[in-house]
């Protein structure tokens, strides 16, 4: 496995939390049922898993260690939701029998293996005859933004460094397709959607939490111990993305990379 890029400091789980089937899976929703058995691979704090708890029979929910697994358990557990399983697994060589799963997700995952062919390969092998894999994934490289603030570019130059130190592929909407046909798919749908952030609420939300994640997630420790970045590059960067939330005429766009494949 990759090592997980943005960790789990509460900067980051301040973005992962708000996510749910709506602003991160609706290009599943139709394809979700009453009945529908559902993997969710890499469910991290587990709002989207949960979320599924509500609309499907069951939900099996995954991470790379038991400590961050932990993070949809308690979510589940203070929710009340008891239609789901928990289970530490590496995407690359999934635990569970051939033909387990109506439906396989990932979001925001295939950014972070070392190998995502395999990873959709094993999803693939999870999935029922007829069933569903289904992958959402941004890319950073198609992150637009206004005003032009120069060390919001040096940003996004150093997380896609980290990044790939790291063994992913932070510009992964764009490989989906791709990466789904060389793992064996012949029906895929490719679709895209977005997040923006405009409005003074959104700008405040997205420029803080970016503004602190720079400084204190497990991206910032990574840059200064790998020397890619002073700490004095780190607080300039915060202090530009407090800039950009400032701004009147601020305007953020997150793209994302979707595919549904038919097992």
């Amino acid at each position: 496995m990759a090592t997980y890029t943005h960790g789990h400091h509460e900067s980051v789980l301040r973005s992962h939390n708000t996510r749910n089937i709506a602003n991160s899976a609706a290009y599943l929703r139709p394809h979700l049922e009453a009945t529908t058995r559902l993997l969710d691979v890499g469910a991290g704090p587990g709002t989207i898993t949960a979320d599924f708890a509500g609309a499907v029979g069951h939900v099996t929910a995954t991470e790379i260690d038991e400590a961050t697994l932990s993070l949809s358990r308690d979510l589940f557990a203070s929710r009340g939701l008891n239609n789901a399983a928990f289970s530490v697994e590496d995407v690359h060589a999934l635990s569970f029998a051939d033909d387990s799963f109506d439906v396989v997700h990932a979001h925001q995952v295939l950014q972070h293996v070392t190998d995502p062919v395999q990873a959709l390969r094993e999803m693939r092998r999870v999935a029922a005859p007829g069933g569903i894999v289904a992958a959402r994934d941004a890319d950073y490289a198609g992150f637009i933004w206004f005003p032009l603030l120069p060390e919001l570019d040096r940003w996004l130059q150093l997380y896609q460094a980290a990044a790939r130190a790291n063994g992913g592929e932070p510009d992964a909407g764009r490989r989906l397709l791709s990466w789904a046909r060389a793992a064996g798919f012949d029906e895929v749908t490719a679709t895209a959607s977005t997040w923006c952030y405009a409005s003074p609420d959104e700008r405040a939300w997205w420029g803080g939490m970016w503004a602190d994640r720079i400084l204190e997630s497990a991206l910032a420790r990574q840059l200064l111990r790998e020397e890619l970045a002073t700490s004095a590059d780190l607080q300039a960067i915060s202090d530009a993305w407090k800039r950009w939330a400032d701004a009147e005429d601020g305007w953020y766009l997150v793209p994302h990379g979707e595919i549904l494949c038919r097992a």
